[in-house]
């Protein structure tokens, strides 16, 4: 899954891509490199970010998911959203999956949405919101507190019509935890798994790779990135979020490639 933010502040790739033009072709350039999935957001979750309203967050997306269905892409579109409203418009506008961060809690249209629709829904897991995530983020444990949450909203999806096998679980790395909290659950991946449901995870980029290293250089964080998404596949994650596609790409193959000769 390649991420395509389209926003003026993420933490990640700022304004790079908040044109549409330029988002385009970043998506494009993905695509090529070997995503499957692009995962459109116009409102970045960094910690302390503010919420976005809803007409400046469809101005951002729609015409990026527009044009990229115009141009013929195959590849599966996400939109990164909370917001029911926004998720409608990007399938209207060619979108296949909703990704959203408060697993379907931010909106009580949302679920409806995933229902009548048939989206695909990857439900993940957030302490809080963007803005208070991660004031001293706590918990008694928390491999068991992010499993009950996945079980609470599957069983919110089933009770409201949602297809089981549309549904995928993130366990929200660096979204209201720790270092010691995102590694925890890294490294648990395999007890974080509901009903056999594929795992998202992204850890690209992450602010918590920085502090794993000691280096506030952006930059740094892609070697660690590139060695997560190695061992994740071998921990059993189905679908890896990243920003830089074509190396996380080949440290993926290799660990299949393991895997395979494992077996």
């Amino acid at each position: 899954m390649g991420v395509l933010n389209v926003t003026p502040d993420s933490s990640s790739d700022g304004p790079a891509f908040f044109e549409s033009r330029r988002a385009l072709e970043h998506a494009q350039r993905m695509i090529e490199e070997g995503a499957a999935i692009i995962d459109v957001g116009g409102e970045s979750t960094r910690p302390g970010a503010n919420a976005v309203a809803e007409d400046e967050e469809l101005r951002r997306v729609i015409p990026v998911i527009t044009k990229l269905r115009a141009a013929g892409e195959k590849a599966w579109i996400s939109i990164d959203t909370s917001k029911a409203a926004v998720a409608a418009a990007a399938l209207d506008a060619g979108a296949n999956i909703i990704n959203d961060v408060t697993g379907g809690r931010g909106d009580e249209k949302m679920m409806a949405l995933v229902r009548e629709r048939g989206a695909g829904f990857i439900i993940m897991h957030m302490l809080g919101t963007p803005r208070t995530m991660q004031n001293d983020p706590h918990y008694d444990d928390v491999i068991a507190e992010v499993v009950e949450f996945f079980r609470q909203q599957y069983a919110c999806a089933l009770e409201c019509g949602i297809d089981p096998m549309a549904i995928a679980f993130d366990p929200g790395i660096g979204f209201g935890k720790t270092l010691k909290h995102n590694l925890e659950l890294l490294a648990n991946l395999p007890q974080l798994r509901i009903e056999d449901r594929p795992l998202v995870v992204g850890v690209s980029r992450k602010s918590s790779l920085g502090k794993l290293i000691g280096s506030v250089d952006l930059a740094d964080r892609i070697a660690p990135t590139i060695a997560f998404t190695a061992m994740l596949r071998e921990r059993g994650a189905e679908v890896i979020r990243v920003h830089d596609v074509k190396p996380n790409l080949a440290a993926l193959r290799s660990a299949e490639a393991l895997l395979e000769s494992a077996k």
